[in-house]
This record gives structure tokens, sequence and C-alpha cells, in this order.
């Protein structure tokens, strides 16, 4: 059984950090992915010798096992407590029954220590890696050994947030369907599992779009409506709309442009059940095309105001 220098298969020294294995890890993957090289058996074994490289190094008690004892090929029976059993954990999302037989004679697989792994299931060991990165948008997903996350964001309207809306994604050259729920705030995540590429997660960062008539600050609409000078001046009634349909506001006589004005219950949904409220703001408008008449009656109020 030959030993493996798996910091010699990743291209590291001994001391690289965390960050310097995915590092070179993903370089490696990305050069080696059998979608990129179909058909190349070399390839295929070179993919799978760094995968192993990787499941081993990027994993902090696996690298310490191998280090410790790799040389020696075999890890001392009582090791980690005593049991014989090595509690390896998983794999970093590879399948360790493709892996070397030095490896399985480390590790135990398939022997007296076998009954310590939990499978090759989850995603990368610290911290997701995104799949554009890693492959350089290859298409496909034939011939892959690991599970991977995949991060994107999905843009929404305002309104799409407010009500919610039926969704569909590609993924890889797959057609993804989800709901955005109503009242998805922007910065919301939405999980689609085992939807990603070998099995992986679809993780999505809600977006929301800014809308030309509302702001939102914190569960409260703001907008601004219209308001003729007449109606401002002696009181009236105005239609204001909104974004689950309008409703109606009730000018005080004497409003001025400006002036903030509240429906209750009209605003963005909150995690109780209920509603902020939607802010109105009042712009008092002057009608043009005036007929003689009306201006008339202008001139009239301007002298009696002085």
């Amino acid at each position: 059984m030959a030993y493996k220098d798996y910091y010699d298969v990743l291209g590291v020294n001994r001391g690289a950090s965390d960050a310097d294995i995915k590092s070179a890890y993903r370089k490696l993957a990305k050069q080696f992915h059998p979608d990129k090289n179909q058909g190349d058996e070399k390839a295929a074994d070179k993919f799978k010798e760094i995968g192993e490289a990787y499941a081993v190094l990027s994993d902090p008690e696996k690298r310490k096992v191998y280090d410790q004892f790799g040389h020696t090929g075999q890890v001392p029976p009582g090791y980690g407590g005593g049991t014989g059993d090595f509690q390896g954990g998983d794999f970093g999302g590879f399948d360790p029954s493709q892996f070397s037989d030095f490896f399985q004679g480390l590790f135990g697989m398939g022997g007296r220590r076998g009954a310590g792994f939990q499978g090759g299931g989850g995603s990368f060991s610290g911290g997701q890696v995104n799949l554009e990165d890693l492959l350089g948008g290859l298409g496909g997903t034939q011939g892959r050994r690991f599970v991977q996350n995949v991060e994107g964001e999905l843009q929404v309207t305002l309104q799409e947030a407010f009500t919610g809306s039926d969704e569909v994604i590609n993924v890889d050259g797959k057609r993804l369907s989800l709901r955005v729920p109503a009242g998805t705030r922007d910065g919301s995540r939405l999980r689609l599992a085992g939807q990603a590429p070998g099995g992986g997660d679809v993780l999505l960062t809600i977006r929301v779009l800014e809308d030309a008539r509302f702001d939102l600050d914190g569960e409260d609409l703001i907008t601004t409506v219209d308001v003729p000078a007449p109606v401002a001046a002696l009181g009236g009634n105005v239609t204001v709309q909104t974004l689950g349909g309008s409703g109606n506001l009730t000018i005080p006589a004497g409003s001025s442009g400006g002036r903030r004005m509240r429906l209750r219950g009209q605003g963005w949904p909150k995690k109780d059940g209920t509603r902020g409220d939607l802010y109105v703001r009042l712009n008092l408008t002057v009608p043009g095309g005036l007929t003689d008449e009306e201006k008339e009656l202008y001139r009239k109020l301007r002298d009696l105001r002085k």
C-alpha cells in the first residue's frame, strides 16, 4: 500500500493554511473536472486524487491523523478514546468508497474502523464554495463525485415581495420553480434543498428592487399623492394607491403641501399577521389650461387673500 503525499497532490507545503488548501483544490478541480475532460481517464483519476487529498487536508481531525500516522499507513488501536475506531465525520461531500487503498487503510473504510464515518453528504467544509468560481461555468453534472451548494441572488419587485410570487430559475441548465413568500424582505434567504448539481442545496438571497411609488421604512410604506389646491383648501377625499389596491384619504381643510398623513394597516406585513402603516405625503397641484371663468375666480381669490 503505497504512501500518498496529499500535500504534493495539491501542490502546497505541509504548513499550508486552510485557505491555501481550498484555493489549490479549487484551481485543480477546475482544471481536471470530468465535464471539461470527457473521455480522459487520466484526468478523471487526477480529479479523484485531488478530491481525496482535499477531503483529508480540509478536515482538521483527518489532517491531524494523516500528519501523525500517514507514513505508517495505519492508525494505532485505541486512538481517539481507546475504541480502535477513528471517528472521522464526513468527507466534504466526496464519496470515500472511490478513494485509494492508502486512504481506506489509514482511515478504516470497510474494515474494523469503518463504523465511525457518516458518508459523503453535505457541503464542503470551511464554508460554502460558489459553483461558478469552482467550475468556471462548466455545463452538465455528469461525472461529479461531490455535493456542492450553489449560491446566488434573485431580484423581485417591491410588489412581488409584498404579495409573494412564483419564480423559475435556471441552475446549471436545470429549471427550478420556487415560491417567494408574501412579505419577503431584502436580504432574506431561500433554500432549495437537494436541488443543486450533485444533490447540494440552492441558496438564494432575495434582492428587492426600488419602487417608483413607494419607499419601505421598517414595516411602514411611504408614498406621495397629488392633491388639487381647492381640495387642500376646502377639504375633501382623494384616492391613494396602495400595494394591496387603493384606499380613500380624507384631506382636512387648509392642508399644505408636504403634510404627511397616515393610513393605518396599509403598510408591510408583520410576522404576527398584522401590517404596518402607509404614510402619505401631500403634493399640492394647480390645474393647467384654466378657462376664463376659472382664471377670474382665482383672481378674485387672490384679491381676497390680500
